[in-house]
């Protein structure tokens, strides 16, 4: 039973006994006992129960002010009356709103953690199902991208000359592949964002705003820079292969060129521009100033794709953050000493679960844990 039943079922007992039974009140929301204290100090409860049975909670404010209206005499003023039918109003108002919240409550869409959420250009959400079979249909009809499974395509139409937006989010335990509108394909990692333009226009940047870890095979248009941004930071390419991590827990923003080549600036000096070859890391992040470069071996920053987990001289606390996210979990670390200490280890997610993981770290490390559905106890 809903809350507008309740309030309805507990009018109908206050006007048949003549009085409130506080017990039953008391099991109300708070602004429900208000107002059935409001309506009896005023003595409308038994009309306040004849509104309300024949209520229709779409009704304007106009239409109500109006119902009142009619019913008022205004050859002579009374006070009083005027008085009363102010609390009538204020009341009703009052009816309308407990009902009309309690409609709209029920209404709501309620979206699971674990949801792959595409937000459309109007703000609507849709849910997409990691093995999906279904086309992204814009309001006047029009198909601007079908979804296969674990991947969102959107269509190439050179007719659009205006940039309309989707962004697509990644739950921590899932990835996804977006092939954008120029063909450019971007795998995204588990607890990452992007937005980008559903149609890529003539004249403009190809520019994606990225949250997260996403690997990108960038389509070559030398008339069309792309440009990633990310937290102060942008990547300026014009055909090529990199992986890009953005994380807001992480300092570090890491850029790793496995082909063709990139150029790295940050919001704070544009015109200093850092290349990248092949084979390159660079990393920047708001207290440095200036992009650091190294040489790395790509695979540990772009297995993830293929379900692999590589940890090189990894701390447990780096090891700690990369597992809740690629399995959906909270690790809760009480053996503080572990957090700096340095690993070497290779996991794949789909063959070795959460606790096998666990387990193996902890017969090198001597720790116990504790699993208790989603949360993990490392003792």
């Amino acid at each position: 039973m809903d809350s507008s039943t309740n309030l309805i079922n507990i009018l109908k007992e206050t006007v048949t006994n003549g009085s409130v039974d506080a017990s039953k009140i008391a099991l109300l929301p708070q602004e429900e006992q208000d107002l059935i204290k409001e309506l009896q100090a005023n003595g409308m409860l038994e009309e306040a129960l004849l509104y309300v049975e024949s209520i229709d909670t779409q009704k304007s404010w106009e239409e109500l002010k109006d119902k009142i209206e009619l019913r008022k005499k205004p050859v002579v003023i009374n006070w009083r009356t005027v008085f009363q039918y102010a609390a009538v109003f204020v009341c009703l108002l009052g009816l309308v709103y407990v009902f009309q919240n309690n409609t709209n409550n029920s209404d709501e869409i309620v979206i699971p953690d674990d949801a792959i959420q595409l937000v459309l250009e109007n703000g609507d959400i849709q849910i997409l199902s990691p093995n999906g079979d279904q086309q992204i249909i814009k309001k006047n009809g029009e198909v601007v991208a079908s979804q296969q499974e674990n991947q969102i395509s959107y269509a190439s139409d050179a007719s659009v000359d205006k940039l309309v937006y989707n962004q697509i989010k990644i739950p921590y335990g899932k990835t996804f592949v977006v092939t954008l509108s120029d063909g450019t394909v971007v795998n995204m990692n588990a607890g990452s964002s992007l937005k980008y333009p559903v149609q890529f226009i003539k004249g403009h940047n190809r520019e994606v705003v990225l949250e997260g870890e996403a690997f990108f095979d960038v389509t070559k248009d030398k008339k069309h820079p792309f440009i990633v941004k990310t937290r102060g930071m942008d990547v300026k390419v014009l055909g090529t292969k990199f992986n890009m991590s953005s994380y807001k827990e992480e300092a570090d923003i890491n850029t790793v060129l496995v082909e063709g080549s990139v150029s790295l600036s940050s919001e704070a000096k544009p015109n200093e521009k850092t290349m990248l070859v092949p084979g390159e890391k660079g990393t920047w992040n708001n207290q440095k100033t200036a992009i650091a470069v190294e040489k790395v071996d790509t695979r540990i920053y772009t297995e993830w794709m293929t379900g692999e987990l590589v940890f090189r001289k990894a701390t447990f606390r780096e090891i700690i953050i990369r597992l809740e996210r690629t399995y959906n979990v909270t690790i809760e670390n009480n053996k503080k000493e572990l957090l700096d200490k340095k690993f070497n280890a290779s996991f794949n997610k789909n063959i070795e679960s959460i606790d096998k993981v666990l387990q193996t770290m902890s017969e090198i490390q001597n720790f116990t844990y504790k699993k208790e559905g989603k949360l993990i106890k490392i003792n």
